[in-house]
């Protein structure tokens, strides 16, 4: 089965493949690009494992939580290419993608993960760890020092995301391991992807309105 992921929940822009033969995964973007970086990164992607998109039976799509553009983009670009070609359509969130990437590094136990939602805010779910990957709780948007200041005292776990590393000094008190994941990684969404029910379509999971309707609701008021 030939897979590909992308990746745009966070300000980074991530694309993978898995063939038979290989799997490669890519950073192409780190700047909120994600727009222009896809097309071409695909198409590159495509060429380095010796497909076309014709080749492509699944694509899966980090469907969120994460940054309200990159989401949109890489979500309306995962819809176009199934598509296009024929594939079948995954969606998998991007808490449960630092769940899984924790695991497969060694992590075991509680694990909290965390997506930089911007505005002070961050995106947050957590986990439990052994032989699979068992969610303890819905994904919620919330502040740093309000999730820092509930686990303090919870025993054992482990941090991780880009949502950990916004807010380190937040959560330095707190004196939890920290995984380092500052995107949520692409292998584990191709692993995903070979194992979960394909889906007619993909739904955003946003958790709030968009930092446009926000801004605009800002500027209202004043």
């Amino acid at each position: 089965m030939n897979i590909i992921a992308i990746e745009t929940a966070t300000t980074a822009c991530g694309i993978g493949v898995q063939t038979a033969d290989a799997q490669l995964v890519r950073i192409i973007d780190e700047d909120r690009q994600h727009t222009e970086a896809l097309g071409e990164g695909l198409q590159a992607l495509l060429r380095e494992v010796s497909i076309s998109a014709k080749d492509i039976d699944r694509v899966v799509v980090d469907h969120g939580p994460g940054l309200f553009t990159g989401l949109r983009v890489g979500i309306a670009t995962a819809i176009a290419l199934a598509q296009g070609v024929g594939a079948q359509l995954v969606g998998v969130s991007s808490l449960e993608l630092l769940a899984h990437g924790a695991k497969d590094g060694g992590v075991t136990g509680k694990v909290l993960c965390a997506v930089d939602g911007r505005r002070g805010e961050i995106f947050v779910q957590t986990f439990a760890l052994d032989d699979t990957v068992t969610p303890l709780s819905d994904p919620v948007v919330t502040r740093a020092s309000v999730v820092a200041n509930e686990w303090s005292s919870l025993g054992e776990f482990t941090l991780t995301g880009d949502g950990i590393i916004r807010y380190q000094d937040d959560f330095a008190p707190v004196g939890a391991p920290h995984y380092r994941q500052a995107v949520p990684p692409l292998s584990s969404a191709l692993q995903l992807a070979a194992l979960r029910p394909a889906q007619s379509t993909i739904v955003p999971l946003y958790l709030r309105e968009a930092d446009a309707v926000a801004n605009f609701s800002t500027r209202e008021r004043q």
